[in-house]
């Protein structure tokens, strides 16, 4: 059986995946921690589904202004 190997994924250089790779997917400890930089200033991240530019719906906006009306009104009748 072979073994596997991954590209490390700061310098692409190639990794065996196997117990006594102590720092995979990353070739060495620099590869690690800049990587980890690169998390930790949000220089990388995962993709949000629905940015926020695209905003709340009109159905959505008008169900939460009926919502807060409806908390208006409560209020005023204790």
């Amino acid at each position: 059986m072979s073994p596997t190997i991954v590209q490390c994924p700061t310098c692409q250089t190639a990794v065996i995946w196997q117990p006594e790779s102590k720092y995979r997917p990353f070739c060495s400890d620099r590869c690690r921690l800049i990587d980890l930089g690169e998390w930790a200033s949000e220089s990388r991240r995962i993709a949000d589904k629905q940015p926020l530019e695209a905003g709340i719906g009109d159905a959505d906006l008008l169900a939460l202004e009926d919502e807060l009306m409806q908390q208006d009104n409560q209020f005023f009748k204790d």
